[in-house]
Parts: structure tokens; sequence; C-alpha cells
């Protein structure tokens, strides 16, 4: 009986809206944050924790921390992992001056691990916001880092 009262008629329209909303606050400051979230829920008229679960269940829906202008994405199967994605973070740790999981100190550059990005064939792979890099190499990392604190 409780739910009946909890359910609104037009719950599956708002519930179909809630991803690009969330996707939407994300483009313009790259995470999620409690407040963020409550509005939804409530523009949405969505239980607050449906909201929070279908923010939280997606990786490039950040909720725990503010990121970078530019994330970077680095795959880390095992595919990857076999052609050397090892070097490539720890080429993009020299180059960035931090570790996997941090974001550097002017909120430039953000470095995290992702689950596969589909281009095993062309492993090591990366994003860089919605930009794919393939067949990494640490001479290219640096290239590309260099390009995005001269150039973007």
């Amino acid at each position: 009986m409780i739910m009946a009262t909890y359910t609104k008629i037009n719950e599956p329209v708002n519930r179909a809206k809630l991803l690009p909303y969330l996707q939407s606050v994300v483009s313009k400051k790259n995470y999620l944050t409690k407040d963020d979230l409550e509005n939804i829920a409530e523009e949405l008229h969505l239980p607050i924790a449906d909201v929070f679960g279908t923010a939280s269940f997606y990786s490039f829906l950040e909720t725990e921390r503010e990121l970078g202008k530019f994330v970077i994405r680095v795959c880390q199967t095992i595919v990857c992992d076999m052609h050397g994605k090892d070097e490539i973070v720890e080429s993009m740790e020299q180059c960035l001056g931090i570790k996997l999981g941090e974001t550097t100190s002017d909120k430039k550059f953000s470095l995290l691990t992702t689950n596969c990005l589909g281009f095993c064939h062309k492993g090591p792979a990366m994003l860089i916001n919605d930009d794919v890099y393939t067949e990494l190499t640490p001479e290219k990392v640096r290239a590309i880092i260099k390009d995005y604190k001269l150039n973007k």
C-alpha cells in the first residue's frame, strides 16, 4: 500500500528522462553532487534512491568527487594490460604529476581507469572526455598530454 502513494502515474516517462538529465549535469561540471541528485529527483518526481542508484551504477557519472576539465580514462582490461597499459599509466602519471584516481591541483586533468572501451584490437586505449586514443605508447601519450596542456 505504501508503494501506491510513492509511485507517480508518470514515473515511466520521468524515468526515461533520468539518464539524459544526469548526463547533462556531468557534461557541464564533470560530477554530480548530492544537491544535483536531489534536485533531479524532485524535478522528475522520482525517489532519490532511484536517482542515486542510477547515477552510481554508471562509471561515467561521477558521484564521489569533482573531476578535472579533462577526464582521462585508461582501459584496464587484460588485453590493454598485455599491450603495455602499465607503461602508459606510468607515463601519464609522470606527465601530469598525479597518480591514478587523482586530479591535478589546477583541476585540469583527472586520471582514472575504466572497463573495456571496445578497442581491444587497438590497445592500449584511453578516452579523454569523449575523444578516443588507441595504440598508445609512452611517447604518444606524452605528445597527447602536451597538446591538451597547450591547446585545450
